[in-house]
């Protein structure tokens, strides 16, 4: 049975929408990692540590 005109351009929405919703989750995320590695990098780790040993240190405890 052949699709209605209106089923078909719900289809279409829902695809754009979703597609945007994913690219906006990807720039919040993307922009929360960097927030969080400055501020380990500058308060949480310790001599000569990179931030991802820092990290690892830190969910060990």
């Amino acid at each position: 049975m052949p699709k209605s005109k209106l089923v078909t351009a719900n289809e279409k929405i829902a695809e754009k929408v979703v597609g945007a919703f994913e690219k906006i989750e990807e720039s919040v995320v993307s922009g929360y990692v960097k927030i969080e590695d400055a501020f380990v990098d500058r308060c949480l780790t310790k001599d000569g540590e990179t931030v991802e040993e820092a990290k690892k240190r830190l969910k060990g405890l």
